[in-house]
């Protein structure tokens, strides 16, 4: 298991790029196994649960090359069915959350698929009902075996439906819209997701040949056609590594620039940040932060304490709650964080507490945070990472702290973020990869 050691209390300054969108890249390579000619994908991030994703498909006989530092090809001309059925498929399968969207493009083309209960983050409950259900209203028949927690999904032929999803669920809406391209007649889904990763699938589908309205909305309707085709696609930057490096910023009082951004992209982001008194300059396709000496917290119009919560796009994203409520520590003023969508997000708040923030933990969903306004400094300790973006919320901790801190488990953060440490080294940044 392999750390980082920090020595914080270091201002940053310099530019750094965003990696490729993690979340486009689990949807977009899983639509490759919806067409047997070749398409080609450009921006891929190269970490680690994407790097799973591209083995998992190579496994089922996927034709995959490398052809730049982060473009590739993939041609799923002969795919193996039989090899969903193995041990080694459902290894790997169940280790990634992403392998669930292999669903939905299986069974449109192919009938049938087959998968384990999927991994990821332990951030509390993320059910697969959403999946399900709409794949079943499309012809689906759906099995669950308790004992091996495998998943069957067969269907003899697709046929479109109408249906309001239970949730707006990001990977559900895609597996469902995957699935309903080659499905009979016309599919409508009623709050469908439409944050920019579904939105970049769905343009890159209707590249493929697929026929689908209403991109971008929560009304998405797609005719069924009969055969996909190839395309090239290239992925957006990540909007959650631009606000994680826009709290870095302003976590350690740095001057940053990043660069390449698509700002259309990034919703109600620089919004919420600049709510918590951070300053941020678009320079053509940049973002400029300035180092700031102290940032106060807005408070709302009647003079209540801000409340910060996620909320499913074009809300603000529950993978940034994480970052927000480490800025907060450092701010003027006072915030309740509020993270609805997952009931295990903020246990990590002990470690920051244990630094020397000031933080209620109200109950799982809820914390308010009482800035510290930069007149006490965290304290370095050793910590683990319990998932991806909380494990980066305590690695900006760590650098904006007096001391040495470790993070242990820091694959977590791996999965997620693309060679952060080197990169932010280039910034100025003491720190070390061990082990």
């Amino acid at each position: 298991m392999s750390s980082f050691k920090i020595l914080g209390g270091k201002k940053l300054r310099g530019t750094i790029t965003p990696q490729g969108a993690k979340n486009e890249a689990l949807q977009v390579i899983s639509a490759t196994l919806l067409t047997a000619e070749k398409i080609t994908i450009k921006n891929i991030p190269q970490i680690r649960d994407v790097i799973k994703l591209i083995e998992l498909i190579g496994g089922l006989g996927v034709s995959i090359a490398k052809t730049g530092e982060n473009s590739y090809t993939f041609q799923a001309g002969q795919i193996d069915l039989e090899y969903l059925k193995s041990a080694e498929f459902k290894k790997k399968s169940a280790r990634i959350r992403g392998s669930i969207m292999i669903v939905g493009p299986l069974l449109t083309r192919f009938g049938k698929a087959y998968i384990p209960q999927p991994g990821g983050d332990k951030i509390g409950r993320r059910r697969l009902d959403t999946h399900f259900i709409g794949l079943q209203k499309l012809g689906t028949n759906f099995k669950y075996n308790f004992h091996e927690n495998f998943y069957k999904v067969e269907a003899k032929q697709l046929t479109g439906a109408y249906m309001l999803l239970d949730e707006a669920s990001v990977t559900g809406t895609a597996n469902i819209v995957m699935a309903a391209t080659m499905a009979k007649g016309k599919t409508t889904i009623f709050n469908a997701a439409c944050e920019p990763y579904v939105v970049q699938l769905c343009k890159m589908l209707n590249r493929m040949g697929a026929n689908i309205s209403g991109i971008g909305s929560n009304l998405l309707t797609i005719e069924g056609v009969e055969t996909l085709h190839g395309c090239e696609h290239t992925l957006l930057p990540d909007i959650i590594e631009i606000g994680s490096f826009i709290g870095l910023a302003a976590m350690t009082q740095s001057e940053v620039t990043i660069k390449n951004i698509d700002y259309g992209q990034l919703g109600i982001i620089p919004d919420v940040f600049g709510r918590l008194g951070i300053k941020i300059e678009q320079r053509d396709n940049d973002l400029f932060i300035p180092e700031q000496e102290t940032f106060e917290v807005e408070t709302f119009m009647d003079g209540s304490i801000m409340t910060i919560s996620d909320a499913p796009w074009p809300g603000f994203t529950p993978d940034l709650i994480s970052i927000a409520l480490v800025v907060a520590i450092q701010a003027r003023g006072s915030v309740l964080i509020h993270q609805k969508m997952f009931e295990s997000r903020l246990f990590f708040v002990d470690k920051l507490i244990d630094m020397g923030a000031r933080i209620i933990l109200c109950d799982p969903h809820r914390a308010t945070v009482i800035g510290l306004n930069h007149e006490q400094k965290l304290r370095g300790i050793r910590m683990s990472s319990p998932d991806i973006r909380a494990g980066v919320a305590l690695l900006i901790s760590a650098l904006s702290a007096e001391g040495q801190s470790t993070i242990d488990n820091i694959e977590q953060i791996d999965r997620g973020y693309q060679n952060i440490d080197g990169r932010l080294r280039a910034l100025g940044a003491d720190i070390t990869r061990v082990g």
